[in-house]
């Protein structure tokens, strides 16, 4: 059973989940020059220096749905095969202190990656029966205001990750399952310009992460049962995003931002054991990923209707970095979609309610790569995501 942490990999390239706060989800990611609740301590730290000089605290929670992803053979019905929908819940944290000597400080718990998928039907589960991901993030970060146009951060991130993966013996005769997880550090920068009250420019980026996650893994088949420890490394890739943002007539804010995720880090899946055995040496060879770096588009749109109410809306272009050589039944992505709507309602001049709802649709995607080590020859198809963010602001 999935943990209610486990996130899906529908909401971006791949693994990766921008939406973490009912701002980000609003405005489908568009929130790195913009942002200007407490969740700028995740989403661009250096705009810390331009928020309100008071304590900010914002809780979130996202539900998530994955729609069942079908999967239709060109060689036979008996190949074909769904994935099973998905339901989660995320809850995320974000925290801003008052300016110290133009300083400031901030925290966040976030759930940056995850994956959750599992598939019904013979042939498909005999490769990805269980294949799930989830990494959290704890994130605390400084800023600097330089002076009234620019200001700097910097952030430590450790980054806790479980996963699971299972493999059914339906077809092949054999089968594995294995769970791990791991504790590792990265960090983050930012930086954010104001030429003027209106605009904003702003360039963040986060590191690498190598998750070397180690666990035990189970055998069961041919030769019997029997079991090893193991270890494999999965990446929390890089993301470098550039964003402007600019307000019209106090009411209005667009924001346009780029981000490009470094997936090219994932060469393959590597399990490496400590024992030999026939299992061993059946899973333990590598699987080729060779994933490629990922764009994204988003443009998102705030609008303050009245003194209380604050409207929101975003669309994003996402691009997948898996190639047709090496998408799998793990992971069928492909190229999104995502609409976006939100409020912010000021409930108190300390209080502050926001929800923002968001669907993602994934493009079908027809795959042959059997030549290449792969085992699809076929349509995925009717891929989806819901995600819904509610959240709330206090200032103290």
């Amino acid at each position: 059973m999935a943990s209610v942490f486990a996130a899906g990999s529908a909401f971006a390239s791949a693994y990766r989940i921008p939406e973490q706060s009912y701002d980000s989800t609003a405005k489908a990611g568009a929130n790195i020059a913009s942002a200007q609740n407490a969740d700028a301590s995740y989403f661009n730290p250096a705009n810390m220096s331009w928020s309100s000089n008071a304590w900010q605290l914002e809780a979130d929670l996202s539900y998530i749905h994955l729609s069942s992803i079908k999967y239709t053979d060109a060689r036979s019905a008996a190949y074909n095969g769904s994935s099973k929908e998905e339901n989660f819940l995320l809850p995320t944290l974000f925290v801003i202190s008052p300016d110290y000597n133009n300083f400031r400080v901030g925290f966040s718990i976030t759930a940056p990656y995850g994956l959750a998928k599992r598939w019904e039907g013979l042939y498909p589960s005999t490769f990805a029966d269980k294949f799930e991901l989830q990494v959290f993030d704890i994130n605390p970060t400084v800023s600097y205001k330089i002076n009234n146009m620019v200001s700097v951060a910097a952030g430590v991130r450790c980054l806790y990750s479980t996963a699971t993966y299972a493999t059914n013996a339906n077809l092949v005769g054999v089968g594995q399952s294995m769970s791990g997880d791991v504790t590792a550090w990265g960090y983050n920068l930012a930086l954010s310009v104001k030429p003027d009250k209106n605009s904003n420019i702003s360039v963040t980026y986060r590191s690498n992460v190598d998750l070397d996650l180690e666990g035990t893994a189970y055998f069961r088949g041919a030769y019997g049962s029997a079991n090893a420890e193991g270890k494999v490394t999965v990446p929390a890739p890089a993301v470098l995003a550039v964003s402007g943002a600019y307000t019209f007539f106090d009411k209005l804010t667009v924001e346009l931002t780029f981000d490009r995720t470094f997936w090219s880090e994932y060469k393959n899946l590597d399990l490496n054991f400590n024992t030999v055995s026939p299992y061993t040496m059946i899973f333990g060879a590598p699987v080729a990923k060779n994933w490629d770096d990922s764009n994204a588009y988003r443009i998102g749109i705030s609008y303050k209707a009245t003194d209380m109410i604050t409207l929101m809306g975003g669309f994003a272009y996402d691009e997948t970095p898996i190639p047709n050589e090496t998408v799998g039944f793990d992971l069928p992505d492909s190229n999104a979609y995502l609409f976006s709507v939100g409020a912010r309602f000021k409930v108190t001049s300390q209080m502050e309610l926001g929800l923002g709802v968001l669907y993602d649709l994934k493009s079908e995607r027809t795959v042959n790569n059997l030549a290449d080590g792969g085992h699809a020859d076929g349509k995925f198809k009717d891929a989806s995501a819901l995600l819904m963010t509610a959240g709330l602001t206090y200032t103290f």
